[in-house]
């Protein structure tokens, strides 16, 4: 499909381009809403990852940096802004949400449950059922800790805008997530890219803010991306081969490189021992997946900036 002539600038066409329109940063700024964890989050490293590493530079106020800008903002608000009274980028009245033409999610939805929560169907690696909001952001953003994203092209302008989008970052840490049957998952990290591209159609308003937006793209694809060589121990150790203690585990400091402390168990890892690229899985009864998903599902003050700094 050819994009639409999209790269002529179309701020003579709007008398007044709304802030979340021209600055990716705009509601960062928004000092009296309230914010998740008491404060705006602080994007810098993930904006100067994008800025070192995109594919495309679109001119200011042509659709494309429009588009994107919108939906980075969008991101923020849908992320952080836990009253929804707060977000600017959507048609509060209007607004829905959709993944692969399944049923259309409300905003009072997408809080709830998180963002992760909302795009990813349940899986073998991976599934929203075993995942609270918190659980959710420290199974990614400890994994990356930057996951940058960028409009590649846009096919039609307002007010249906379709385009395609990329989104990536380097697997640095381990990446950690409970599965479609309650199992712990731990993939190793193998310091080598994730790179995921969708497309989206999204109808807004006059005010060019988010009213139906529809989202299509392969989510398996990432976590192949993440344990190529898939899980490598389909049969279950049981209980009796954990002999790890629980308490020496969780007293171990985190592997090098990582930021934030992961104090859980990784009885699991030292069985089967994982190579990097490859996952294991601990039984949804063990005690270490247990204990896991309590350090996981709360976020601490100390664990707060190095959660925060993704997209």
């Amino acid at each position: 499909m050819a994009s639409a002539d999209v790269e002529t600038p179309v701020a003579d066409l709007i008398p007044a381009l709304p802030d979340y329109l021209i600055d990716p940063n705009a509601v960062l700024g928004d000092v009296e809403a309230t914010w998740r964890y008491g404060k705006p989050p602080d994007y810098s490293n993930t904006r100067t990852v994008f800025e070192e590493t995109k594919s495309k530079t679109h001119p200011a106020t042509t659709l494309p940096s429009l588009v994107q800008n919108l939906v980075k903002n969008w991101e923020v608000e849908a992320s952080f802004k836990p009253d929804l009274r707060d977000w600017r980028t959507i048609d509060h009245a209007n607004y829905s949400f959709a993944i692969n033409g399944g049923p259309a999610q409300s905003a009072e939805h997408m809080l709830k449950v998180g963002t992760y929560n909302a795009i990813v169907c349940p899986n073998e690696y991976y599934s929203p059922e075993h995942s609270d909001f918190a659980t959710s952001h420290k199974t990614f953003k400890r994994m990356m800790p930057t996951f940058a994203w960028e409009v590649l092209e846009v096919y039609s302008g307002p007010p249906q805008v379709a385009f395609r989008w990329r989104h990536w970052g380097v697997m640095e840490r381990d990446y950690v997530g409970f599965n479609d049957k309650g199992e712990k998952v731990t993939a190793k990290a193998h310091g080598g890219p994730i790179d995921i591209q969708g497309v989206t159609v999204a109808t807004v308003d006059d005010k060019v803010r988010l009213r139906k937006v529809e989202t299509w793209f392969d989510p398996m694809e990432m976590f192949r991306q993440i344990a190529p060589k898939g899980v490598v121990n389909k049969e279950i150790v049981s209980e009796k081969e954990k002999a790890a203690d629980s308490e020496e585990e969780e007293s171990k400091p985190s592997t090098k490189g990582t930021q934030v402390s992961q104090k859980h168990p990784h009885n699991m890892e030292e069985t089967v021992k994982p190579a990097p690229g490859e996952a294991g899985v601990a039984p949804a009864g063990a005690e270490e997946v247990k204990l896991t998903q309590e350090e996981m599902s709360n976020i601490t003050p100390a664990e707060f900036p190095d959660l925060m700094n993704k997209e």
